[in-house]
């Protein structure tokens, strides 16, 4: 028998881990472990609750979680598996989980990323860092800050860590707000919009 630990990528209710993802390492849980998620929250010192994306292995998943629109849909055909978050309307059956109108999702492309989403499950995750300070970058400075509030840290090749947090759009409105502009420019997502080569 298969003995599945957390040091092979299986999480149990209550663990809190740090994983590498292609834009940034992430503090992650499972989806709706509230013990594990207001440890994530204790973490990272953030009083006013912002909530935590979802990090998912493919569509199919995403349409589990979250309404796609159009605009959805032509946005993570062009940029998933990558780095756009996108806040979407909930979908039922998971407002009936969590009671939240709206959710941030995103598919990584990032292969260590996508294998712990394939043992576990859609994760929540947030970046590594104190609310309201740059996410940390160096795994050495992730450690010495991190591995005594955490279950544990995984590690890879940072050159697949592109450094840099994804583009954050919220598309639960008549008009996109860009909330964040990362690795993607706001010009390529609208030019991909309008059709624009």
């Amino acid at each position: 028998m298969k003995i599945k630990t957390i040091e092979k990528g299986y999480l149990k209710p209550g663990n809190v881990v740090i994983f590498p993802t292609d834009t940034v390492y992430g503090l992650g849980c499972l989806i709706n472990d509230q013990e594990a998620i207001d440890k994530i929250y204790q973490i990272k010192a953030r009083t006013n609750r912002k909530e935590l994306a979802i990090l998912c292995g493919n569509l199919e998943a995403v349409k589990e979680i979250a309404v796609l629109n159009e605009k959805a849909l032509k946005l993570a055909n062009a940029f998933w598996p990558g780095a756009l978050t996108m806040i979407l309307p909930s979908s039922l059956n998971y407002f009936k989980q969590s009671n939240k109108k709206t959710v941030g999702v995103r598919i990584p492309n990032h292969q260590f990323a996508l294998s712990l989403i394939e043992k576990n499950g859609p994760l929540k995750t947030t970046s590594v860092n104190k609310s309201g300070e740059a996410p940390l970058a160096n795994l050495k400075t992730i450690k010495k800050e991190f591995k005594e509030v955490v279950d544990f840290i995984y590690q890879t090749n940072e050159k697949e860590i592109l450094n840099r947090a994804s583009t954050t759009i919220d598309l639960t409105r008549d008009e996109i707000v860009f909330l964040r502009e990362g690795t993607l420019s706001k010009q390529v997502i609208m030019a991909t919009l309008e059709g624009e080569k």
